[in-house]
């Protein structure tokens, strides 16, 4: 076919109908689409970039960096705005609903504020990213599937260059850990239930990128092995260095009882001997039971900038 039929029009963005195809099928479809393996490498780029890193260190904060920080400040001011409401159910507050109605309608104007006017056509695209990374309104859920709808909303502002590859740490470190931080406050404030959990056979209720990123962070720390991340002391201490303690904390804090009841599958992690050893396996698991899980994958939208057109290499 002629180039103009290859992409999309920027302004739309489109889900594949589930019905054109099997499940199986369209999972062997996004495996081998542009859009996975542009995800993928932009997974494991940060991945890259955050080795041997602290949180605490010093990097470079461009301006669409800040631009986005406040954006998600803007997410954390609306949730002290839109309290919870009385209701008999203990579990997903409706008041959840209402502060996502206002992201539905501000979330264009919200992307606009972060990328510059001749990339505006862009916004609407990228907003549909946005508005998937908070969890589902209908269900008051929030899971993995949300949280790459977010690494996936930062890959299209790399995609039409706002963020640039010096901003690699930064985005990990200032904007993505920003994002955790209101996804938290939000999970917490709503009592939001885990999307398609699987319980205490997961590895986490809500999160998985910060188990990576954070392993990576700790690839040859002269004193920190994974068989530490059990032991409370050593995560009070060290978890504003590292996003993977940042994670064993808010566990903690949020469930009862011995640790390797509630999280076993962190449990068994904790015995791998090397951090690069786990990095490694929680990118295979990764791949495995996020990736390449129907049930998790089948909301993910492509559009002009993550195609479902096959890769061209």
């Amino acid at each position: 076919g002629t180039s103009e039929e290859v992409a999309p029009p920027v302004q739309q963005c489109f889900m594949v109908p589930k019905k054109e195809i099997n499940v199986v099928s369209d999972m062997a479809k996004w495996k081998r689409s542009q859009a996975y393996a542009d995800y993928m490498g932009f997974i494991l780029t940060l991945n890259e970039g955050v080795r041997g890193k602290k949180l605490t260190c010093e990097y470079k904060i461009s301006e669409p960096i800040e631009k986005l920080v406040a954006l998600l400040n803007t997410l954390d001011r609306w949730i002290d705005e839109t309290p919870p409401v009385d209701q008999p159910s203990r579990f997903g507050n409706k008041a959840f609903r209402t502060w996502y109605a206002k992201l539905d309608q501000e979330a264009e104007k919200l992307v606009s504020a972060v990328i510059p006017k001749h990339l505006a056509d862009a916004a609407p695209e990228v907003a549909v990213y946005l508005k998937e990374s908070v969890g589902n309104s209908t269900r008051i859920d929030y899971g993995t599937g949300h949280e790459a709808a977010f690494a996936a909303f930062l890959c299209c502002l790399c995609k039409i260059g706002v963020l640039r590859v010096d901003d690699q740490m930064a985005i990990v470190f200032k904007v993505f850990n920003r994002y955790l931080e209101v996804m938290r406050k939000l999970q917490k404030t709503y009592r939001m239930e885990p999307a398609g959990s699987q319980g205490v056979w997961g590895l986490d209720d809500f999160q998985f990128l910060p188990f990576i990123w954070g392993s990576s962070q700790l690839i040859d720390h002269p004193s920190l092995e994974p068989r530490h991340f059990v032991d409370e002391k050593v995560v009070n201490e060290n978890h504003k260095d590292f996003m993977f303690l940042e994670c064993i904390l808010f566990i903690t804090e949020m469930k009862t009882g011995p640790f390797a009841e509630h999280s076993n599958q962190l449990w068994n992690i904790s015995a791998v001997p090397s951090w690069s050893k786990v990095n490694q396996g929680l990118i295979r698991m990764y791949k495995a039971e996020c990736l390449e899980k129907f049930p998790v994958i089948q909301h993910f939208k492509f559009g002009s900038l993550l195609p479902i057109q096959p890769v061209t290499s």
